[in-house]
């Protein structure tokens, strides 16, 4: 069973297909009512029959048997079903049945039929909304974040929907209420405000330990963060060479022959300085982020450029070849099992164009056995090597600088 994605105004409705486990669903149906209806008539033909007392009272005790058994036959079929439909979605759906759904969930979740039953073309036969399939796993959370009065403001909670996404529950259902706004003072226009000081003002400060961006100077909130709001240090990146590791940004553009035009940062944990940078040479690049934190996000935006909110184990809402540049650094390392790495260079290779680059850039390699993974993961896509920089820290741990070509594939 598969499904279809469908944009309707701001947003995507999933429709579910009908296949062959459809039909088996209803022959189970049909085959507990023809069941039901063979069992009712058995009682009421036997009660016709008897006339005495004796007979009426066994009759009596026969049909709540029947009914009993009628009874375990429906709670079995429920069952069956219940597992059907796991087994055809490939994982658990939520419960909408359990005491602590609360209404708005189960109402975002209200499968609707099409009103023309099913669709000819596509085989469609209903509307079903997206959410992450890990949302089950924290149900109570999703409560929580999905309790507010409808038509109202919403609860001040942006904090509890990023603790969902990290559990992998993303995307997160869409709400009927109005989340809170700050007064973005003093905001710069473009191209100025790409360097300008953001005010304490401007940003939302709630479920973060520091509230003021003096109180983030000089702190580490992750390798491509160490004092990360502060523009004034940030200003030498990426046109100034500290190591042989680090390359300037007019080299690896000139890499592309003039063709470099958009582009997507996924350092996970910058400030947007990459964007920032490549805006001043008139390219336009997305910033994946989450306010781990700090407020990476509307800290990025005040800067001009786009921030996207978005996990890295999220499929990368893009189109394929759509990019020119693929900018990552060792953000990219996640935690785990070499298939999960596996997965998101594929992803991030789906959505890099042929001929576009992708700059790896001081990737932080922990042991010579993940430089080899690594390594041997970029060797299997077929890239170009136009850079490739293997540099050495201090306690011996290794970094890992290139510049990649994808090949054209027929």
């Amino acid at each position: 069973m598969g499904s279809v994605s469908l944009k309707i105004g701001d947003g995507t409705a999933r429709f579910r297909r009908t296949s062959v486990c459809s039909s088996a669903v209803n022959l189970l149906m049909l085959f507990s009512v023809v069941t039901t209806n063979l069992f009712a008539l058995y009682a009421f033909s036997s009660h016709s029959q008897a006339s005495s007392p004796l007979h009426h009272s066994n009759n009596i005790s026969l049909v709540s048997q029947h009914l009993s058994l009628i009874l375990r036959e429906i709670d079995t079929s429920q069952r069956k079903l219940a597992q059907m439909e796991k087994q055809i979605l490939g994982y658990e759906s939520i419960d909408l049945s359990r005491p602590n759904i609360v209404p708005e969930l189960k109402l975002f979740l209200q499968r609707h039929q099409l009103p023309l039953g099913k669709d000819s073309r596509t085989g469609i036969t209903e509307m079903v909304s997206s959410v992450g399939h890990s949302c089950e796993r924290s149900a109570d959370l999703l409560s929580q974040y999905m309790s507010y009065k409808a038509f109202d403001r919403c609860p001040d909670d942006w904090s509890l929907g990023q603790k969902l996404i990290l559990r992998g529950c993303e995307p997160l259902p869409r709400r009927r209420c109005s989340a809170k706004t700050v007064a973005k003072q003093d905001l710069r226009p473009f191209p100025d405000s790409l360097w300008r000081s953001v005010s304490n003002k401007s940003v939302n400060w709630s479920g973060l330990g520091c509230k003021s961006f003096d109180c983030l100077k000089g702190k580490k909130l992750s390798s491509d963060c160490v004092g990360c709001f502060d523009l004034g240090s940030e200003k030498d990146r990426f046109v100034k060479v500290k190591g042989k590791n680090d390359f300037l940004v007019d080299d690896v553009l000139s890499l592309g022959n003039g063709k470099i035009r958009i582009g997507f940062d996924i350092s996970s944990g910058g400030s947007g300085t990459f964007a920032a940078r490549l805006a001043e040479k008139n390219v336009t690049v997305i910033t994946n982020t989450l306010n781990n934190g700090g407020p990476f996000s509307e800290f990025i935006a005040a800067r001009g450029v786009f921030p996207l909110f978005l996990s890295l184990d999220h499929r990368f809402p893009f189109h394929d070849n759509v990019f020119d540049l693929v900018h990552g650094s060792s953000g990219l390392d996640v935690e785990g099992k070499p298939e999960k790495l596996e997965f998101l260079m594929f992803d991030l290779d789906r959505v890099l164009k042929p001929g576009g680059l992708f700059w790896l850039d001081n990737f932080y390699c922990a042991s010579d056995l993940k430089k080899k993974d690594l390594t041997r993961l970029i060797e299997r896509f077929g890239y170009k090597k136009l850079k490739w920089v293997i540099g050495e820290k201090a306690d011996g741990k290794v970094l890992l600088s290139a510049v990649l070509q994808k090949p054209v594939r027929v």
